[in-house]
C-alpha cells in the first residue's frame, strides 16, 4: 500500500516506518509537522528542522507544515492541511505513525484520516516497552535524546545516545520514578542520527543545552550528512 509517514524524526516514527516498509509498504512521502513551542499537544518539537536531512538520508519527499496553534484544534487543522496535501501529491491510501499508547494522538490520527478516507497503521501500538526499547537497539538505530521532561531525568542525558548500558539506567529510572520507558508521555524526545532507513548518518557539529532545572533541550545548531565511515 502507498503510505504517507508522519515523520518527526524521533525513534517511534522512524521505527513505524521501518516496520511498515518491513510489511511490504511503499512510505510515498514522509509528513512533518513543525510546531511552535515545546509544549505542543500533539507534535514533537526539538529540532524538527533536522527532518529535511533525515528526508534526504531516507531517499524519501517530505511535506512539511508549520503548527504554530497552540490548541488541539490549531494543531489538528494542521495536521488536516498536511494529509491533504501529501494525498494530492503523493497519491497515499494510508498513513503510519509510531504512537505507542496516547490515545489522544490515536484518536487526532484516525479523525483525519476518516476525513481524507485514508488506512491508519500503528505498527507500535500497545507494544510492550522494555522489549521495543531493546529491538530498537538490535536492529541499529542510533538514537539521542534531545528533550527531557520528567522527574528522574537531569541535564546529562541531554545529548546523550542510547545504548545497553543506558537503557539499562532508563529501565531502572523509569521503575523508581514512574516515567514511560519509551518516554510516549513526553518524558524525553530522541532524534534517530541514523539507521538501516539511511543512507547516510546524521553528524551533529554543533549544539546547544538549554536547561531550567527541572526540563531541557538538547538544540542541534549545526548538521550534515555524512557516511558512515566518517
Amino acid at each position: 500500500m502507498r503510505l504517507g509517514a508522519l515523520f518527526s524524526g524521533g525513534k517511534d516514527s522512524t521505527y513505524a516506518i521501518y516496520l511498515a516498509k518491513k510489511a511490504g509498504h511503499r512510505i510515498e512521502c514522509l509528513i512533518s509537522m513543525w510546531p511552535g513551542a515545546d509544549d505542543s499537544l500533539l507534535f514533537h518539537y526539538p529540532n524538527s528542522a533536522m527532518t529535511e536531512y533525515l528526508a534526504e538520508a531516507m531517499q524519501t519527499p517530505l511535506v512539511s507544515v508549520p503548527a504554530p496553534g497552540r490548541s488541539k484544534e490549531e494543531e489538528a487543522e494542521a495536521l488536516d492541511l498536511a494529509v491533504s496535501e501529501a494525498k494530492k501529491r503523493y497519491r497515499i491510501e494510508g498513513i503510519v505513525h509510531g504512537g505507542i499508547a496516547s490515545n489522544f494522538q490515536k484518536q487526532a490520527f484516525e479523525a483525519v484520516c476518516k476525513k481524507h478516507n485514508l488506512k491508519v497503521f500503528a505498527p507500535l501500538w500497545g507494544v510492550d516497552q522494555e522489549k521495543y526499547m531493546r529491538e530498537l537497539l538490535d536492529s541499529n538505530f542510533s538514537v539521542m535524546i534531545v528533550g527531557i521532561s520528567a522527574m528522574g531525568l537531569e541535564k546529562e542525558w541531554l545529548g546523550r545516545m542510547i545504548d545497553r548500558e543506558s537503557l539499562a539506567r532508563l529501565s531502572a529510572l523509569s521503575r523508581k520514578h514512574g516515567f514511560n520507558l519509551a518516554f510516549e508521555g513526553g518524558e524525553a524526545e530522541t532524534l534517530v542520527l541514523d539507521c538501516p532507513l539511511y543512507s547516510k548518518r546524521l553528524s551533529v557539529r554543533k549544539a546547544r543545552t538549554h536547561w531550567d532545572g527541572q526540563r531541557g533541550i538538547f538544540e542541534i545548531l549545526d548538521a550534515e550528512l555524512v557516511h558512515r565511515d566518517v
